[in-house]
């Protein structure tokens, strides 16, 4: 029988086994804090969730590319005005080039408002030779290197809500009040980004655009339209708490499905993907578009099961497989499971994260990424879909639009020994706002070829 044959309930995986959850002390404070959010507003709704759907639907068939982008873990020190705009800031950045460059409608998705939480590989970790309980994200706990803050304190859950609430709202206010415009196109360029060979591309490209927004003006058509002046933008995250993804699901009033409305898309992690776990027994009954994230170690007949459970209906849209294979890996581990997905027909939304399998270790003991190894991976990600005849839809990356020295190699050829100079990121290294952008280009020469 099925680990899934029993009718769904947003409360049904807490008959299952559940992985990477932290150790709350309180268990009251927790059931207290989540009965709260239970009756809080949604932070989505249900409709955009849809729209999100059906873009990706298109992403499914080619005639679309998602860009799933952010911070490896948000910092709630970091919700501000400023470093929410400099993330969104790239992300369109990167979409304008790839919708221009790359002549394909783009979804963009961020990694941002409700990132908040990290899995583990231990309960507790090594810091300065003190064993501590492991960091688990600021929705949990604290970065900060003692005992007392390492304690995993629920009212987190609630103050990541709220960060939440205020990133989305500026977010929104940013996408649909004129920020996002492609009238802006040369104000997104930043100094340091505009003064370096990326820029300088860039700038080149919003020329064209603008040349092309005065022709149509010139000949009536007008410029002042939703689809210039406005930029659709979704927010995903890893569903890794699941007491605080259950309290954030309702019951759409108008279409009586179940939402998770703490995010338009979520994900499941490498570690919780358990094909009778509780992830996947929460992820499966909720509507909204889900990404399973594959490593190279996958076995095919679970991914096989992983995907039936989770898509049924073998709806489009609704499953995106984040490959995150590493470039040593990926020429050997990819083909076998496009191979397979398309001798069955599922419908998925292939994505490529170059970030999680390229990570080592530099010499100053900083953990950083290789550009080279990122652009590999990426390349043979597209140029192994083309051989056996699938899709590439999407790309997925941890950056940020900071000026940040976290990942070596790109146009200005960072090197380990200036990782230093700005490394900032309190988890995986980043890719900066230039790299960002020359990966976008990268991405828009081979979708034009």
């Amino acid at each position: 029988m099925s680990p899934h044959a029993s009718p769904w309930t947003k409360t049904s995986w807490q008959q299952h086994t559940v992985l990477q959850q932290p150790n709350w002390p309180d268990k009251a404070a927790l059931a207290e804090v989540l009965a709260d959010l239970s009756i809080r507003p949604p932070l989505v709704f249900a409709g955009e969730i849809r729209v999100l759907k059906e873009l990706l639907a298109k992403a499914s068939r080619g005639d679309a590319f998602m860009i799933q982008g952010g911070d490896c873990s948000e910092d709630f020190s970091q919700v501000t005005a400023p470093k929410i705009r400099e993330t969104l800031k790239v992300l369109l950045q990167m979409a304008v080039v790839l919708t221009y460059a790359g002549g394909k409608p783009v979804v963009k998705v961020g990694r941002i408002a409700g990132q908040f939480a990290k899995p583990r590989s231990a309960d507790t970790e090594m810091v300065n030779g003190v064993e501590l309980p492991s960091y688990r994200g600021d929705m949990v706990n604290s970065a900060e290197p003692i005992a007392a803050s390492r304690i995993p304190d629920p009212r987190r859950i609630r103050e990541g809500y709220y960060m939440a609430a205020s990133t989305l709202n500026l977010l929104r206010a940013f996408t649909r009040g004129g920020f996002a415009s492609l009238q802006r196109v040369h104000a997104w360029n930043q100094e340091f980004v505009s003064q370096s060979p990326m820029g300088r591309s860039y700038d080149r490209l919003a020329k064209q655009i603008s040349q092309a927004m005065q022709f149509m003006e010139t000949i009536g058509i007008p410029t002042d339209t939703p689809q210039i002046r406005q930029a659709q933008f979704f927010t995903s995250h890893e569903a890794l708490l699941l007491g605080y993804e259950e309290a954030m699901t309702r019951e759409d009033s108008t279409s009586g499905g179940w939402y998770d409305c703490s995010a338009h898309m979520l994900w499941i992690g490498e570690r919780t993907r358990q094909i009778d776990g509780a992830h996947v027994e929460f992820l499966r009954g909720v509507l909204n578009p889900i990404g399973v994230k594959i490593g190279p170690d996958y076995d095919l007949d679970n991914v096989k099961r992983l995907i039936e459970a989770l898509n049924p209906a073998n709806e489009a849209g609704r499953l995106t497989l984040i490959t995150r294979l590493g470039m040593k890996n990926i020429e050997k581990a990819l083909p076998p499971l496009l191979r397979e997905a398309k001798r069955e027909g599922y419908n998925i939304v292939w994505s490529c994260d170059p970030m999680h399998a390229n990570t080592y270790t530099a010499p100053s003991g900083l953990k950083s990424r290789s550009f080279n190894d990122i652009l590999s991976e990426i390349t043979c990600f597209f140029e192994t879909h083309w051989s056996e005849g699938t899709v590439p839809g999407g790309i997925h990356l941890e950056m940020t639009g900071e000026n940040v020295t976290e990942c070596t190699g790109g146009a200005r050829n960072i090197i380990d020994s200036e990782l230093s100079n700005n490394y900032l990121t309190t988890c995986d290294p980043r890719l900066n706002a230039e790299q960002s952008l020359e990966v976008a280009f990268q991405i828009a020469e081979m979708i034009r070829s």
